[in-house]
């Protein structure tokens, strides 16, 4: 089908099925591309329509789609949008949560063609059987939602997703589509890697929120900074969330906050699945004004209303900061957005992103692969071994990167490339955590510097996820104070935004931000490194790769 005929046909369908008067730019493009056959993964901010994407997209191609999202709660939420809409196709879930009866009945739905989509988690996906049972069904599009999971470097990695590239491969490469609010450039050249995506198209859109006011408040003492927080919190317009690092700080901001008359409530993930449920309903009811969490609140809140997002303590990178920021005023109305920090409190963060592999169990993994001879799976490999299969998956993820082990299809084998011993496979598992340390690192200094710059702090958000504002925005802290700057582009820039680059010592990276007397770099193996353009120039550090 022509490319004008896919758009028009496209158009057709959001307004018959979905009451919809137009699609987005950003939305048409992806669909189009995915009609023609393409993958594709979609960057583009909460609250832009990325469910729109696939859903008109899976009426346009013949044969079921699979939607892939980690929480019960949001395929519940996108299985409600699907139902009010007008005149949608059905769509169904396999879940733990519902009956056998009533996964047969989504089973019998799909396979007579009643239903289109069909929802289901990545823990779902690990079995073998819910894998065989896809591949008798006709899958055109594969959707892979809050895709950032697949990868080590996001802010917030699930084992459970890494088993996915091979999934998809089991049901014959349907045409993918990962979907992900957030995500700088190592981000999403993972999730292209990690799901085997074939000549992808990568599409970024709509960074910039300009209802939202950016703003910075640094402490000398934790007394202080909490009394401030609490302040803060009772002066603004409701409902608000408050994000916090530890789950005693969740419960303490909680007991604070009810001491003075707000209607608040915790959540983390040591609560139980029940009252994490009611605090998420009652949040989206507007029965509680404020929720202090962990980073555990964050996909599925689909609240358009929220008035603020206040951060207790930095997180451990700008893709994880803007992710929880974004979740305030999706309605388009103006929205508040405060980080108060301690520079003590980027410790806490580097404790927290201290990550290093059991040696132990590296060497009975590669022991086990060893003795079999032959292929095993992730829970095969957990029964043997006496361990949860979720650590097992941690572990196999370090041994994939470190060209230890390969995952054929749904099961795992040591790599031809590995001819060491188990006490081998242990030393490179630490080097490849050791690369990953200096990276999150990085991640969490372009974090610091966001809290300590004085320019626009909107200007230095665009400019991490590669793009740019030339004018200050005239939205934040610095702008009302007056520090900001326009920046001039650079005419004839010799190392634009997105070029790959080679360093005389780190070796391959991409360009992330440019400014006039410096540059930003992701460098593969060490992180991200500000560049001095003078020390490049007189030195010849960089060359175009």
């Amino acid at each position: 089908m022509p490319a004008h005929d896919t758009i028009a046909r496209a158009r057709e369908l959001a307004a018959e099925a979905f009451g919809w008067e137009e699609l987005r730019g950003g939305q048409e493009d992806a669909i189009e591309a995915l009609a023609d056959g393409t993958d594709v993964l979609c960057v583009m901010p909460t609250a832009y329509g990325k469910s729109a994407i696939y859903q008109v997209a899976g009426m346009l191609v013949d044969g079921a789609t699979v939607v892939v999202s980690p929480l019960l709660a949001l395929q519940a939420d996108q299985m409600a949008g699907l139902e009010d809409a007008p005149n949608a196709p059905e769509a169904v879930a396999i879940n733990s949560a519902q009956s056998e009866g009533r996964n047969e009945d989504a089973w019998r739905s799909l396979a007579v063609g009643e239903s289109e989509f069909i929802f289901l988690s990545p823990e779902q996906l690990a079995k073998q059987d819910v894998v065989d049972r896809l591949r008798e069904q006709n899958v055109s599009l594969f959707v892979v939602d809050e895709a950032h999971c697949v990868s080590a470097w996001g802010h917030d990695f699930r084992p459970d997703y890494l088993r996915l590239g091979a999934v998809i491969e089991r049901l014959g490469h349907p045409v993918t589509l990962a979907l992900t609010a957030t995500g700088a450039a190592p981000v999403r050249e993972e999730i292209v890697e990690r799901l085997a995506m074939r000549d992808a198209r990568i599409m970024t859109r709509g960074f910039d929120r300009p209802n939202l006011w950016f703003g910075v408040t640094r402490h000398e003492s934790e007394d202080r900074k909490r009394e401030a927080v609490l302040h803060h919190v009772v002066e603004l317009r409701k409902p608000g969330l408050v994000y916090v690092a530890t789950r005693r700080a969740a419960e303490e901001y909680t007991e604070a906050l009810t001491g003075r008359g707000i209607r608040a409530a915790t959540y983390h993930a040591g609560l139980r699945a029940g009252e994490r449920r009611r605090v998420h309903k009652a949040f989206l009811d507007d029965d509680i004004d404020v929720v202090a969490a962990t980073s555990a609140f964050g996909m599925g809140i689909d609240k358009p209303n929220v008035r603020f997002v206040i951060h207790a303590a930095i997180t451990e990178s700008l893709d994880s900061y803007y992710q929880e920021a974004g979740r305030a005023g999706r309605d388009g109305e103006p929205a508040h957005v405060e980080l108060h920090y301690r520079q003590e409190d980027l410790g806490l963060r580097r404790f927290f992103a201290a990550r290093h592999p059991d040696a132990e169990l590296v060497q009975n993994i590669v022991g086990v692969l060893t003795t079999t001879g032959s292929s095993l799976s992730n829970a095969e490999l957990a029964r043997r071994l006496d361990v949860s299969p979720r650590k097992v998956s941690g572990h196999i993820a370090l041994l994939h990167d470190a060209v230890v082990v390969e995952r054929v299809r749904t099961r795992i084998r040591l790599s031809p490339q590995f001819d060491g011993t188990p006490d081998d496979a242990a030393a490179r598992a630490e080097e490849q955590a050791a690369m990953r340390e200096r990276i999150d690192e990085s991640r969490l200094e372009m974090m610091r510097g966001y809290a300590d710059t004085t320019g626009c702090r909107r200007q230095y958000l665009l400019r991490y996820f590669g793009e740019s504002l030339d004018e200050a925005c005239g939205n934040c802290d610095s702008c009302d104070a007056g520090t900001s700057e326009s920046v001039e582009p650079i005419a004839d820039d010799p190392f634009p935004v997105q070029t790959r680059v080679q360093h005389v010592e780190w070796g391959d990276g991409v360009v992330m931000s440019t400014e006039d007397d410096r540059i930003t770099v992701f460098f593969e193996s060490e992180g991200y490194k500000v560049l001095s353009r003078e020390a490049i120039d007189e030195n010849d550090l960089l060359e175009q790769h």
